[in-house]
């Protein structure tokens, strides 16, 4: 693994190829998409932020300072992969955004009461989409200070 993964900023969890295509041209877009990392389903994405199977060479330490993690995904679905985020001391405090097509209020709730930094339900349309996206990258890694690493 080559050490630009170390310095990854948003971690994308999306199995959609059309949605994660949107919200990486958004985030280009914005300028905020240099360091992003684009993860196909939850297995992934815990492999990714845990470091295991083909990111095993990379740190836990060094996560994503934002993770936008839809919630139907194959393999391991976002609220498992929410839950262990937010299990583990090491990776709590990263703020994840699920951003998803369900306006379920239980998926909702139980987001929030998994630790769930902000919950924002895709919109349909591809400008609102985009704008929505970028606002997010530009919040998460501009505007909010995330704790300090020890």
């Amino acid at each position: 693994m080559d050490d630009t993964v170390k310095e990854v900023e948003i971690l994308l969890v999306e199995d959609n190829p059309t949605d994660a295509e949107l919200a990486i041209r958004a985030l280009k877009k914005s300028n905020l998409a240099n360091s992003l990392v684009w993860v196909k389903d939850g297995a992934e994405a815990l492999d990714f932020i845990f470091a295991g199977g083909a990111y095993s060479g990379r740190k836990v330490e060094n996560g994503p300072r934002v993770i936008l993690l839809d919630l139907r995904l194959p393999k391991v679905d976002g609220m498992e992969v929410l839950r262990r985020v937010k299990e583990d001391e090491r990776t709590r405090t990263i703020p994840v955004v699920v951003l998803t097509s369900s306006k379920e209020d239980r998926d909702v709730a139980e987001s929030y009461q998994l630790g769930v930094n902000s919950y924002i339900s895709k919109p349909v349309e591809f400008d609102e989409f985009a704008r929505t996206v970028s606002e997010l990258g530009m919040y998460w890694l501009l505007v909010n200070h995330p704790p300090v690493k020890k």
